[in-house]
């Protein structure tokens, strides 16, 4: 099974290429379509990203009446979005490119209002989360392999694996579930992670009093090669993607804010030595 590392943020970059070839050739989307020969529509769903694999045989269309265009750098693009990605076999598990993102990202910055960032659970804090809900116990099973395989970026021993800066809260610690030998298991994983030179863990203290982005759980992700930066917000229902510049920077800002309200990462550290000890 392919890791197809870049393959998100080549198709996402080349849709964004894509429309300014046109708009240089002063060309609107259907005059484009009228052109080619092709429905109306076609070249708003590619600029928009709205695409699976782009074809060769439509860049090369693109490119032929888009002046000043390069071709090999349209291929070059092309050929790194058709790489097909793991996360295309749990269709049923994401609706979206989230873990294309996740993986092709440099910069992982997310902060965990109530849970544990998935990159750093446990399967038994997986099991019983996903167990929480109306899914079906195939789906959560499926689930929790695609969450495991999301866990394999902060592995990857070539350089491109994401420094991930991850705050989590106290509450998120003091929910009662599975065994206590499953929880200091957990916490001890947590502890264990923190230590790696691309892992920084914070905590958020209840003592500490409110904190900006209580109720919002936020992924802020950043990539290799001047693509830009995007933020996914999550709650039960829905994933929204966001990647306006005023709003992924709106969001960088707080979570900067949050960030300087937690706790060092050598106390989050010395933090969950103590939970530990209590549950041996």
């Amino acid at each position: 099974m392919s890791d197809a590392y870049g393959a998100t943020i080549a198709k996402r970059g080349l849709a964004r290429r894509l429309k300014e070839l046109r708009v240089e050739a002063e060309y609107t989307a259907n005059q484009v379509c009228d052109r080619l020969n092709w429905g109306r529509g076609k070249v708003g769903r590619f600029e928009a990203n709205n695409w699976v694999r782009p074809e060769l045989s439509d860049i090369r269309d693109l490119a032929r009446i888009y002046e000043g265009s390069d071709l090999a750098e349209l291929e070059e693009l092309a050929g790194r979005a058709r790489r097909r990605a793991w996360w295309r076999d749990y269709p049923e598990v994401f609706d979206n490119e989230f873990p294309g993102f996740e993986s092709d990202a440099s910069s992982i910055r997310v902060v965990m209002p109530l849970v544990l960032p998935g990159l750093l659970q446990t399967v038994p804090y997986m099991q019983a989360l996903l167990s929480v809900g109306t899914r079906t116990p195939e789906w959560r099973e499926r689930a929790m392999r695609a969450r495991l395989r999301r866990q394999q970026i902060l592995d990857r021993g070539d350089g491109t694996a994401p420094e991930l800066t991850a705050i989590i809260t106290e509450a998120s610690l003091l929910y009662e579930w599975g065994e206590p030998g499953d929880r200091r298991a957990q916490f001890a994983h947590l502890l264990a992670m923190s230590e790696r030179p691309n892992v920084e863990l914070r905590l958020l203290r209840l003592a500490d009093g409110m904190h900006p982005g209580m109720s919002t759980l936020v992924n802020i992700f950043r990539f290799p090669g001047g693509e830009p930066p995007m933020v996914f917000l999550e709650n039960d229902a829905d994933v929204q993607e966001v990647d306006t510049p005023d709003d992924v920077e709106a969001h960088d800002e707080i979570f900067e804010q949050i960030r300087q309200a937690a706790l060092s990462p050598a106390d989050t550290a010395e933090h969950l030595r103590k939970v530990i000890s209590t549950l041996e």
